[in-house]
């Protein structure tokens, strides 16, 4: 007979001496009170906090650009710095196949050096060549200007550009002590000027020659979780940054080419200098090259009269719409994806902030920040870490190859996970 009782499973037998487990009972906690509810709307809230965030943000950015323009020398040798060893990173590359790297950087500036001087030393010879005639030509330009701005539709008086000439000159002889005083000024910011040159130069030979230990070193700086993001961040930085300068200087030379070629076919003079005019003012997007263009539209006029040089304003257009829709999507397309009204915006901004060198500066800067905005949202932040979607890292587990790639793995890692299985079970 069972003791435990018919159905029952039998009961297990306790120590002798041993107490039964005791049973507590939990007391249900009171239920928390409830919150009295928000007289703030969500949508109120939400702005709040966005705004509040956005004033840090603006009050960091305005102080990080007024300690910028207080270091605004060293901060545009730097900047020259990197443009300079974008330029000549390919050339060095190639040649420290088959010389040693410092050689290599030695006889990239050489070059470079020899390219430059023997660009300025052409455009002095043509000036000092044709200055004679020039001085001619532009005489008999203004009278030709004045006696067209007699005709319909203008009707002005005769001599209204000899007068303004001698106006010119009056005023030039007044104030010759503030233009001197200008000009001394004007010496110091020269002095300025070489001091970043140099400091430039100095900074893109190591640039060229240990760049990469200099970036390895700086991300063995960081906390190894934020290695992987830094650089990562950083490559897509100097890419877009590379790629812009090398893009603009192409785009510039194009231009300069482009206009030299459309001057020398209508005859107008200084031809050389107003393409070495077009190519640094072409550094400037979207304004540079029109303004360079309407010099060149003044010196037509003065030299070859009022159909020449709306022939030369007629070549802005063209000029224009080729580096929009042309040059620009071909050579920059790749490396720089901003719309071009963050691009005007950004020139203007640049421009109110800096100046000319804001300009110059404005689009790179805004075009490498978000390069690297779009690289650190468009990736996980666990990459590098072993995280899901992770490509690894530099000593990371992303570095060693897979098990299906390994070239000796072994029969076992060969057979299906059924099969594995079945065999352990009947083992």
């Amino acid at each position: 007979m069972d003791v435990n009782g018919p159905g029952r499973p039998p009961r297990r037998p306790r120590p002798l001496g041993s107490r039964p487990p005791r049973v507590t009972l939990r007391r249900p906690r009171p239920a928390a009170p409830p919150e009295p509810p928000e007289h703030v709307p969500a949508g109120l809230r939400t702005a709040a906090g966005y705004t509040w965030r956005l004033g840090l943000l603006g009050v960091a950015v305005y102080l990080a650009v007024g300690i910028l323009g207080q270091l605004q020398v060293p901060v545009i040798a730097v900047f020259l710095a990197l443009v300079i060893t974008s330029v000549l990173r390919p050339l060095v590359d190639l040649l420290d196949r088959v010389m040693p790297r410092s050689l290599a950087v030695l006889l990239a500036f050489v070059c470079a050096v020899a390219l430059v001087g023997g660009v300025l030393a052409l455009v002095g010879t043509n000036v000092a060549d044709e200055w004679n005639g020039i001085g001619n030509e532009l005489r008999g330009g203004l009278g030709r200007i004045d006696q067209w701005l007699t005709r319909a539709p203008f009707h002005l008086r005769a001599g209204t550009v000899t007068a303004l000439r001698a106006k010119i000159g009056a005023f030039l002889a007044a104030h010759r002590s503030a233009l001197l005083t200008t000009a001394l000024s004007g010496a110091s910011t020269a002095v300025e000027m070489a001091t970043g040159l140099a400091l430039a130069v100095f900074c893109s030979v190591f640039f060229l020659h240990s760049g990469d230990r200099m970036w390895a070193w700086a991300q063995h700086q960081l906390p190894a979780r934020a290695r992987t993001v830094w650089g990562r961040a950083g490559r897509a930085a100097w890419h877009t940054f590379a790629g812009y300068t090398r893009g603009v200087l192409i785009v510039a030379a194009t231009n300069a080419v482009l206009v030299g070629v459309a001057l020398a076919v209508l005859r107008v003079p200084l031809v050389l200098p107003l393409m070495v005019l077009e190519f640094v003012a072409a550094l400037v997007p979207l304004i540079g090259s029109p303004i360079a263009l309407a010099v060149a539209a003044l010196v037509a006029l003065a030299a070859r009269g009022p159909v020449v040089a709306l022939l030369v304003l007629a070549l802005i257009v063209i000029i224009g719409q080729i580096e929009g829709h042309l040059l620009h999507p071909l050579v920059l397309g790749w490396s720089v994806r901003i719309h071009p009204v963050a691009v005007a915006l950004s020139v203007i901004g640049g421009a109110v902030l800096a100046g000319v060198l804001g300009a110059v500066v404005a689009v790179p800067v805004v075009s490498v920040a978000w390069a690297v905005i779009s690289e650190l949202r468009d990736h996980s932040p666990l990459e590098g870490r072993g995280g899901p979607g992770s490509r690894g890292g530099p000593g990371s587990r992303g570095d060693a190859p897979a098990v299906g790639d390994h070239p000796r793995r072994t029969q076992r890692d060969r057979r299906r996970p059924d099969q594995g299985e079945t065999r352990e079970r009947a083992g």
